[in-house]
């Protein structure tokens, strides 16, 4: 039997529409509020089931991404896919139809690097997963770490981000990330594609201010050092899978197996690519002569000088995670824009990016607000939505799953009240992989905990 219902009617899996972006006076209370003990614990929302029927989305406009909007467009998924798209779509006898006049059909949001589902509060150290002690730890995996439980996940995924690359921190080198889907009972069900990047922090090249004689002599020893400490360490692990190389096919024995070195053949055969952490000029150039040197797949994370550097990385195809558009310019005599116009001028250059919150995981929600305002400073509209979909899924290898919305590919989307790089666009509805997710979550608990306060208040005095 088909099943037809209008987006925003009860479901199933109930979840309060109109609450689902909950960016009203209260939100600097219940933001409060969610940073307090009860933080610690488990989220309430319980992942959804498979897809157990196709599902149509029907009258909506759907955002492929990759073309041009489709008006009173159909798209139907089953099994997890993306069966069809388009305005003459058959809908199957047993489809569930759900109706979308006015509303729009977005692919999940992506966040391209992030510490979610490695931390709930900053000050209880017993809930920091996010680096390991040492400073080579290329064997470090994220995905391990990640917390399904965790009540900063449904917080993000309710304002639109389906799919978040998981990240660790800490040290030289800091391990690998991984791609994750918002929601499932295990970091298992959740991991989408692991290893996604090895981490590697890139050392400061410049000198302290105003460093002269000795403070100068000791800073640029330790940069030294630092640089001599990554440079062995790939030495050590080429060594390392060169000596498996020759037992294997040989027979010649080698040393025992070291799982630091195990987790870096991947990266020296060019299958997982490095994202070196760097922001300043000489740290970014550096970064790209020494990867170059040792043939990886470079990924430049934060990237704040990556415009002075427009053309090396164009003619390298070196991709840029841009380390938050709401940030402060990192020199005193800088625009104030500058941060705000760093996307833009990428788009300008021909430059491939993602744009990233780079700030603690309780505001990995405002990831679509960073785009927005990049857009207001110079980057087109359709490439802010790209940077923030299409392509983080492509600098990672995803996007033959998610990213946009096309035949084929994961039912991972969002539908909408209208652009979700607005503040007042509401996610009315999200599937990830065909599956319908719960949008509730402890802010918009809190919003109907306290708006409920006030009508009784209102209501006990009387007209």
């Amino acid at each position: 039997m088909t099943r037809h219902r209008t987006i925003g009617e009860q479901q199933d899996n109930p979840t309060p529409l109109t609450a689902s972006r909950p960016l009203r006076i209260a939100a600097a209370l219940m933001l409060t509020l969610s940073c307090g003990p009860g933080l610690a614990g488990s989220s309430d929302q319980v992942p959804a089931k498979p897809q157990d029927h196709p599902i149509a989305i029907v009258g909506g406009t759907v955002h492929p991404v990759t073309s041009a909007p489709l008006q009173n467009g159909t798209i139907l998924f089953d099994a997890g896919r993306i069966v069809a798209i388009g305005n003459n779509i058959t809908v199957p006898d047993n489809a569930e139809t759900l109706y979308a006049e006015g509303k729009h059909v977005y692919p999940g949001l992506i966040s391209a690097d992030t510490y979610i589902g490695l931390i709930e509060i900053e000050a209880v150290r017993a809930s920091d997963d996010r680096a390991e002690t040492g400073a080579i730890n290329p064997n470090i995996r994220a995905e391990t770490a990640v917390n399904p439980e965790s009540e900063l996940i449904p917080v993000a995924r309710a304002n639109g981000i389906a799919v978040a690359v998981v990240a660790p921190s800490g040290g030289l080198i800091s391990g690998t990330s991984a791609a994750i889907l918002m929601d499932g009972w295990t970091w298992e069900e959740m991991t989408l594609l692991a290893p996604a990047a090895l981490n590697i922090r890139w050392p400061d090249m410049t000198m302290p201010p105003f460093a002269t004689g000795t403070a100068a002599e000791e800073a640029m020893r330790r940069r030294d050092s630092t640089v001599e400490m990554l440079q062995n360490a790939f030495h050590e692990a080429r060594s390392y899978m060169n000596a498996k190389r020759v037992e294997e096919h040989e027979g010649v024995p080698y040393h025992d197996i070291d799982q630091r070195w195990e987790a870096m053949i991947p990266v020296l055969q060019g299958e997982v690519p490095i994202v070196v952490w760097a922001d300043e000029a000489r740290q970014i150039q550096a970064a790209v002569a020494w990867a170059e040197r040792e043939h990886l797949r470079l990924i430049i994370g934060g990237g704040h000088d990556a415009w002075r550097l427009a053309d090396l990385l164009s003619q390298k195809n070196i991709p840029v995670l841009v380390g938050g558009v709401h940030r402060l310019p990192g020199r005193r005599f800088e625009p104030y824009d500058t941060p705000f116009s760093l996307p833009g001028r990428l788009h300008r250059s021909g430059i491939t990016f993602a744009i990233i919150t780079a700030s603690s995981a309780p505001h990995e929600r405002n990831l679509p607000y960073h785009a927005a305002t990049a857009a207001a400073y110079g980057l087109p509209r359709e490439e802010a939505l790209k940077a923030v979909t299409l392509y983080p899924a492509q600098i990672f290898g995803i996007d033959d799953r998610v990213g946009s919305l096309e035949v084929g590919k994961d039912a991972t989307l969002i539908i909408t009240t209208g652009d979700p790089l607005e503040i007042t666009t509401h996610v009315e509805l999200q599937f990830i992989q065909g599956r319908r997710i719960d949008l509730t979550s402890r802010q918009t608990m809190l919003y109907e905990k306290y708006s409920e306060k006030y009508r009784r208040q209102k209501e006990d005095a009387g007209p």
